[in-house]
């Protein structure tokens, strides 16, 4: 009983910070519309970014992840031009072509990485990595708490960004009916492109986590396409409250089957759940 108890604990820690690489992709499929299956490659990148300014400047993860948020902010703004002007804009058939566009990104980030870096595991160093706090016969790793705070802070401004400021409505109108608020005399591929600048800069945080979780290599990306889609589908598309709701599931989840039968068992867990997601409520768990 207490083992489960650890698991369920454990998983919900595991949960928010799936929800913190997570809600990037909600606002960029969910409410653009976007096919950026390049999001967990953007997400590796982040941790390297994290990563070099830590082993060069010795600053904390934390700190270098909020330095790099402007720099993906951009990195955001000029990848989602490209894609409009390259495919968007030509037509219906953007969505399939538009999924190899991202595909070949996220090959490219993962070669540059790789040139760069090499294959082995890059980790980063801090005052709170390695140690672990005692809550009566539990021993939680402080990282994991960290991860756990700043996931949950960076998610729920940034449902607060979406809900309560005239540009985070604006994204969620151009999501809705494009069409009507190009006729009220908005742009909405600025809105649209302001919108995947966000989704992206959110990366530099989550870049951040993801390293201070757990040691990062080049082909980390393929082990989170799984886990972000899945907690994207299953909260409902658009739904950033619905991602963290999803993503405590999943993680709870997870966390369950590796204490129960064992670690090649938890990464199917995700792609289980989405297609049951797909099979029993394809609008999500917070969905329309």
């Amino acid at each position: 009983m207490d083992l489960l108890l650890g698991a369920v604990v454990l998983g919900v820690l595991l949960g928010c910070f799936y929800a913190a690489v997570s809600v990037g992709l909600s606002v960029a499929f969910g409410l653009l519309d976007v096919p950026h299956v390049a999001h967990p490659a953007f997400l590796v990148l982040a941790s390297y970014g994290v990563f070099q300014l830590n082993e060069s400047y010795d600053i904390d993860p934390l700190l270098a992840g909020l330095a790099i948020t402007p720099l993906f902010f951009l990195f955001g703004l000029l990848a989602y031009r490209v894609y409009y002007e390259t495919f968007e804009r030509r037509g219906s058939d953007a969505g399939v072509r538009g999924i190899a566009f991202f595909f070949g990104i996220a090959f490219i980030i993962e070669v540059l990485i790789i040139l760069q870096f090499g294959v082995d595991q890059r980790s980063v160093s801090a005052t709170y990595i390695g140690k672990s706090w005692r809550f009566g016969e539990f021993r939680i790793p402080i990282r994991q708490l960290v991860a756990f705070a700043v996931a949950l802070a960076l998610t729920v401004l940034l449902a607060m960004y979406l809900s309560k400021t005239f540009m985070g409505r604006a994204i969620r109108a151009v999501a809705q009916d494009e069409e009507a608020l190009r006729l009220m005399g908005a742009n909405p591929v600025r809105i649209k492109q302001f919108a995947f600048g966000i989704a992206t800069a959110v990366l530099g945080i989550a870049g951040a986590l993801l390293i201070i979780v757990a040691p990062v290599e080049p082909t980390l990306d393929r082990a989170y396409i799984g886990r972000t889609f899945c907690v994207v589908v299953m909260a409902g598309l658009g739904s950033i409250s619905g991602t963290l709701i999803a993503a405590i599931i999943l993680g709870v989840a997870e966390s369950i089957v590796l204490t129960l039968f064992g670690a090649s068992w938890a990464p199917a867990i995700s792609f289980a759940m989405l297609l049951g997601v797909l099979a029993v409520r394809p609008q999500g768990l917070l969905g329309r």
